[in-house]
C-alpha cells in the first residue's frame, strides 16, 4: 500500500509538474514558417519547405496605419499572427495593433492561450482586469503615452480611451494563436442561444432584457 501511494504521490507531482510547463510548443528546428495553403490539420501550422523561405516570411508592413474605429466601439484590432506573418509559426508569440476613437473601447475580453503586455503609443488608456472568484478584485489605471500593462492568461480584462483623442496600442501575447472570448458576444450572443432561463437566473434579470441582449449581441462588432 505504501509503495502504491508513493506511486500515486510521484504520478501528481509529474502531472502537476507537465501541466506548469504547458503552453506553446518549443520549435525543434530553426524555423518553421506556416505552409497557409496546406489543408493539413495540426495544432499549428504545418512548415513551408525551408528551401522556399524568404525574408518576406518573417515580416509584416502595415502597423503603423491607423484603423477605421467608426463601429459600435469605437474600436479595432489589427492582428499579426501567422496568418499574417507565416514565420511567427511554432515560436509562440503574436502582437496586435489596438486603435481607439476617443471613448472607444476594447470590451470586456479573455485569452485562453496567452498572457498580454500592452505599451500605449498615443494617448492614455483606463485598462483593468479581474481576478479569479472569490476575490474578483478589479486592477487597473489609466496609462500614458510610453506606459505599459500586463494582463495575466486567461482572466477578463478590458481597456478604454477616456480622452478626447485618439488613442493607440500595441500588445504582445504569448501565444501563436491566443484566441480571444469576447465576454458579451459569448454570453448572449452564442450560436445556438444559451437558454433564457439560464441566463435569467445566473445575471438574476428578466427574459425581455435578455432578449434584447441577444439581439444585440448579434450585431456586436
Amino acid at each position: 500500500m505504501a509503495s502504491n501511494g508513493c506511486i500515486l504521490a510521484v504520478s501528481f507531482l509529474q502531472l502537476v509538474f507537465f501541466i506548469a510547463l504547458a503552453s506553446d510548443q518549443n520549435p525543434i528546428q530553426d524555423f518553421c514558417v506556416a505552409d497557409t495553403g496546406s489543408t493539413v490539420l495540426l495544432n499549428g501550422l504545418t512548415c513551408k519547405d525551408p528551401k522556399q523561405v524568404v525574408a518576406d516570411d518573417f515580416s509584416f508592413g502595415g502597423l503603423h496605419l491607423a484603423a477605421n474605429t467608426s463601429n459600435a466601439l469605437g474600436c479595432h484590432v489589427t492582428p499579426v499572427t501567422p496568418s499574417e506573418m507565416p514565420g511567427l509559426n511554432t515560436l509562440g508569440l503574436s502582437i496586435v495593433r489596438i486603435d481607439y476613437a476617443p471613448q472607444g473601447i476594447n470590451p470586456l475580453h479573455t485569452h485562453p492561450r496567452a498572457s498580454e503586455i500592452l505599451i500605449v503609443l498615443e494617448g492614455s488608456l483606463e485598462v483593468g482586469f479581474i481576478t479569479s472568484f472569490p476575490e474578483n478584485r478589479h486592477i487597473g489605471k489609466v496609462l500614458q503615452k510610453g506606459d505599459a500593462f500586463v494582463f495575466p492568461v486567461g482572466l477578463v480584462h478590458y481597456q478604454r480611451n477616456p480622452g478626447p483623442t485618439n488613442a493607440v496600442a500595441i500588445a504582445a501575447l504569448s501565444s501563436q494563436n491566443p484566441g480571444v472570448i469576447i465576454v458579451a458576444n459569448a454570453v448572449f450572443g452564442s450560436t445556438p442561444n444559451i437558454s433564457s432561463d439560464v441566463l435569467e437566473k445566473s445575471f438574476q434579470i428578466n427574459k425581455q432584457v435578455i432578449g434584447y441582449l441577444q439581439k444585440y449581441a448579434m450585431n456586436f462588432p
